[in-house]
């Protein structure tokens, strides 16, 4: 057989190889059907008798394709156990005596730009025969491409997913929250709400039950996403079937607690605060379930006061530990000022935080003035003092006024 013969054949064969591997890639084949299509190419159509192939991923070179190697190699090389002098052609493993390739005797490199994205190992099955390592190294490229495109793909898709779901969490977040507020004789409310990002883990409500009776109530769940907003959303539907068939607010408070701990076995709780207010009998009731408490100020009387009766955060425990119900009686002109604790807790360039401190003198200087007013107000001192320092949580400010 004449030289020239025998290197059409090879020739043949790296075509064949080279369509095998190009037809499974654009009939967009999985990947381990990708790596093994790879694998038998290598050992059908190209003087190789084993290899190993690493891929890169975030943690280094992961093997993918191993076949007729008997010593023990590593699954995994991180990145900074891998020498390549590309200059002299010499790669240099480092790695535990319990490893070895002295088994393979050929290395290919393959790169994008200055990026090595894979490491092929092999052993050829006949030294008198050549291997075109140029056109190795360029099937696996091919192959190596190819994967990192469908990672790409799956990343692009997951991102994909995970904007939906932001969406739609928004969008249940947004269904969440009383579309207006009253602004009334009798009442008048306003709310001041920064989501730290598209969802956040704040929730204020505000439920005219009569004309005599008004809920309020504000809420701050544990975690973000989708998880927090369906958690929300599952609390908020509790909350109101709840409270269109009683006014009981220890009962109210303890279905809440045990719909929360089935609904996640105690691996998420929410804080929470409950008003209740009859203008007959100008009587507040109220529960604060491990919430920030809120700030009850009497205009007439010109003082403040915390409203810090209740229990603790609702979904830690199967059963409330103890539960209290606060009452305040003979109330006529009052503002009550309900937030989350993203106001108090933020910072400002000195690393110095708000505090409670700070929004309680606050809260005495501007006893008796609108709610609309106090947020204008207030937030003008609050971002003055947090000047460009970004938020670190949601932050909600619910104030009622009661005349």
């Amino acid at each position: 057989m004449t030289a020239e013969t025998v290197k059409y054949q090879r020739k043949e064969l790296e075509l064949k190889a080279l369509l095998e591997i190009t037809q499974a890639i654009n009939e967009n084949k999985t990947e381990s059907v990708l790596l093994n299509i790879f694998k038998f190419t290598c050992l059908v159509h190209l003087n190789i008798r084993s290899l190993v192939l690493y891929v890169a991923n975030s943690e280094g070179f992961e093997e993918r394709v191993k076949h007729g190697v008997k010593q023990n190699i590593p699954k995994l090389i991180p990145h900074t156990d891998v020498d390549d002098n590309r200059e002299i052609g010499k790669l240099n493993l480092v790695m535990p005596e319990d490893y070895s390739f002295n088994e393979l005797d050929i290395y290919v490199p393959v790169y994008h730009k200055d990026k090595m994205l894979a490491i092929l190992l092999l052993k050829i099955k006949d030294t008198e025969q050549e291997l075109d390592l140029d056109f190795t190294q360029a099937l696996t490229n091919i192959l190596v491409v190819a994967l990192e495109n469908k990672r790409f793909a799956r990343r692009q898709l997951e991102q994909e997913r995970l904007k939906r779901e932001v969406e739609i969490a928004s969008n249940v977040q947004r269904m969440l929250f009383p579309a207006t507020l009253p602004v009334k004789d009798k009442i008048d409310a306003k709310v001041t709400y920064y989501p730290h990002s598209t969802v956040g883990g704040d929730y204020y409500d505000l439920i005219e039950k009569s004309e005599d009776e008004v809920f309020f109530c504000i809420a701050d769940v544990s975690g973000k996403g989708m998880p927090a907003a369906l958690l929300m959303s599952n609390f908020q539907a509790a909350l109101r079937t709840l409270l269109r068939s009683s006014s009981d607010l220890k009962m109210v408070a303890e279905q809440l607690n045990f719909t929360i701990f089935e609904n996640t076995n105690g691996e998420r709780f929410i804080t929470f605060f409950l008003g209740h207010y009859n203008y007959k009998t100008k009587t507040l009731k109220f529960i604060n379930a491990g919430h920030n408490p809120p700030v009850l100020c009497w205009e007439k009387e010109g003082k403040s006061e915390l409203l810090e009766a209740g229990t603790t955060i609702l979904g830690a425990f199967k059963q409330l530990p103890f539960l209290e119900e606060g009452e305040r009686s003979g109330l006529s002109d009052f503002t009550l000022h309900m937030y989350t604790d993203g106001l108090t807790e933020a910072f400002n360039a000195n690393d110095e935080e708000y505090g409670e401190e700070r929004f309680m003198s606050f809260v005495n200087r501007n006893n008796c003035i609108s709610p609309e007013y106090f947020h204008e107000v207030f937030f003008e001192e609050w971002n003055e003092f947090s000047g460009e320092i970004a938020r670190r949580d949601d932050i909600t400010l619910l104030s009622i006024r009661f005349k």
